[in-house]
């Protein structure tokens, strides 16, 4: 369970990686953050962009009809 849940359903690339990223850094150190997300490109875009920020990515659940990814901020 993520401490804070965006809904990007709808929104194409690089839409939901964006609002992740303002959530991340409006977070907390520990905090999760999960995006809800029907781009695919979100599932290969979000695991890379948490790696280059030295954040921890917690994984992608396949949902119906859309994706959750969740991301860690450890920095």
């Amino acid at each position: 369970m993520a401490d804070k849940t965006i809904d990007a359903r709808g929104s194409f690339c690089p839409g939901p990686m964006m609002e992740l990223i303002r959530a991340i850094k409006a977070a907390n150190v520990g905090e999760s953050v999960a995006v809800l997300s029907t781009d695919s490109g979100s599932k290969r875009d979000i695991p890379l962009w948490a790696q280059k920020a030295g954040q921890e990515f917690l994984g992608v659940t396949a949902k119906d009809g859309y994706d959750e990814i969740v991301v860690k901020k450890i920095k």
